[in-house]
């Protein structure tokens, strides 16, 4: 079983909940991050905390070897679609030229798992619901950079008999039910942006786009909660090293909701009168998507905890109220 884990990333907000979540499971968590995104703040005390860059081979092997690493959760990357626009270097030399880096020093050490956060921007836009099979082809520069991070993991781990879970997620919200980790970097994050606007006296929530071809002209999105993300991550990594397969799945709920939809929600939760503001679309934005979990469900036995919209805004607010 697997028992040494190196996260990158680990000081962010998926990283955060995944470390809570195998502590509680009696792993060895081990964090990377360099602290440009993540905060010593969501760095769970009971994890073995290194300020390093993914790219720093030498630093990255001795840490593996040191730690004895079975398995590597490999969430640092650059991952706002606005800024992937303006900067596509930037997020060629994070997401791409990182990942292969950290997958070669990966090689020939004791690490025989690895699971990639990738995401639902590598697929072709107007498919409303995908499959792990669907049509690959980003519109943001940010997908295109995650897909070929997925193709130098598939290549590498296959050539070396490394198990790789590749996890395309859906829209992450939310915050922890023990009120502990959440959503610090602003991001230009929905449920993040929403949340703030909520806790003032005269709230205006922002929606990009709002006459897309959809049930109410805003955008279509799988939103999954923070927690049931972090669940998968440990249970694939269970089943990938148990029967030593590989794998590539799809991580939402399968159910889409309409940004006025969310709006909408959270406007109910709030004491003022609040607006919706109807801001211009933005490029790189997906019109309409939901994933196809099928498979996802097949591999692991998983079924949600905290799949209701009402969960996803409430526990949003109150990491926010919190901060």
């Amino acid at each position: 079983m697997t028992k040494n884990i190196l996260i990158t990333g680990g000081a962010g907000y998926i990283g955060s909940h995944i470390s809570e979540l195998l502590l509680k499971d009696k792993k060895k968590v081990i964090i990377v991050d360099n602290l440009s995104t993540g905060f010593k703040k969501l760095i769970n005390r009971k994890a073995k905390f290194y300020k390093a860059n993914i790219n720093n081979t030498k630093k990255i092997k001795s840490i593996i070897i040191k730690n004895k690493i079975d398995s590597v959760i490999h969430l640092a990357a650059s991952l706002i679609i606005g800024e992937g626009e303006k900067n596509p270097k930037k997020y060629y030399k994070n997401n791409v030229l990182n990942t292969k880096s950290l997958i070669s020093t990966c090689l020939n050490t004791s690490v025989r798992n690895f699971i990639f956060s990738s995401t639902a921007a590598v697929y072709k836009d107007g498919k409303y619901q995908v499959t792990e099979k669907s049509q690959l082809k980003p519109k943001s520069i940010y997908g295109k950079t995650k897909l070929a991070a997925e193709k130098i993991i598939i290549k590498n781990c296959k050539k070396n008999k490394i198990n790789y879970g590749i996890l395309r997620y859906f829209n992450i919200v939310g915050a922890s039910p023990s009120g502990k980790f959440g959503l610090i970097n602003k991001a230009d994050h929905l449920f993040k942006n929403f949340s703030i606007q909520i806790l003032k006296k005269k709230p205006l929530l922002k929606i990009y786009g709002t006459k897309y071809s959809t049930k109410d002209g805003s955008c279509i999105r799988d939103f999954i909660h923070v927690s049931d993300i972090a669940e998968i991550h440990a249970q694939v990594l269970n089943k990938i090293d148990k029967i030593n397969k590989s794998k590539i799945l799809n991580c939402g709920y399968s159910k889409g909701i309409s940004v006025r939809e969310v709006a909408e929600k959270f406007l109910e939760y709030s004491n003022q009168k609040g607006k919706i503001i109807k801001a211009p679309k933005r490029k790189g934005d997906l019109v309409k998507i939901i994933a196809v979990t099928k498979n996802l469900k097949n591999f692991i036995k998983w079924r949600p905890k905290f799949d209701k919209l009402d969960v996803m805004v409430r526990s949003s607010i109150k990491w926010e109220k919190s901060l």
